[in-house]
């Protein structure tokens, strides 16, 4: 089943045939910087089982992004609640395989996402929450028309972890 797509791209939802796949993204030192660690096994299998969960009870996720022309996995993203300040909000998150970074990928699947939270969900602003230190994917968030609305701070694998907070509400995404 595909979620939405674009022309050189197809989401769709993860299932369990994906853990090999996702376990290329999530055991990658490099890949997972802004998460302070590669993945375990366990910790890769935990991923997948809550983005099925949040398939079934939200009814979206983080899902597999694969290349239209091949088929093959290249990363996901998706839309997840995410807590900010007193409230929780729809965010489009995304991480990728190394090997496809710097092709577009990231930002044509994030702005697919974020149409698809506006048209929809019917959301009326769409955020992304990103490392302080993640300059790349702060990029992507600005080709996508957002723009940082404040900082949030985390506390992750025992390191606080500042993050920007991105947004781009209806009106301005309507313009």
């Amino acid at each position: 089943m595909i979620i939405t797509e674009t022309p050189r791209l197809l989401l769709r939802p993860m299932t369990a045939q994906d853990l090999p796949a996702l376990k290329r993204t999530l055991q990658d030192p490099i890949a997972m910087t802004a998460y302070e660690h590669a993945f375990s096994d366990e910790e890769c299998l935990q991923w997948l089982d809550k983005m099925l969960t949040r398939y079934r009870v939200d009814g979206f996720g983080l899902w597999a992004v694969t290349l239209r022309e091949t088929g093959a996995w290249i990363g996901q993203c998706g839309i997840t609640f995410q807590p900010w300040g007193d409230r929780t909000v729809h965010e489009v998150g995304y991480l990728f395989e190394r090997a496809f970074w710097h092709h577009g990928y990231a930002t044509e699947a994030a702005a697919a996402c974020r149409d698809y939270a506006f048209n929809t969900l019917g959301v009326d602003e769409v955020f992304s929450i990103i490392r302080d230190s993640n300059l790349p994917s702060q990029k992507v968030a600005e080709r996508c028309g957002m723009s940082r609305r404040g900082v949030e701070n985390k506390f992750y694998y025992g390191v606080h972890m500042p993050h920007y907070v991105y947004s781009i509400r209806r009106e301005e995404w309507e313009k």
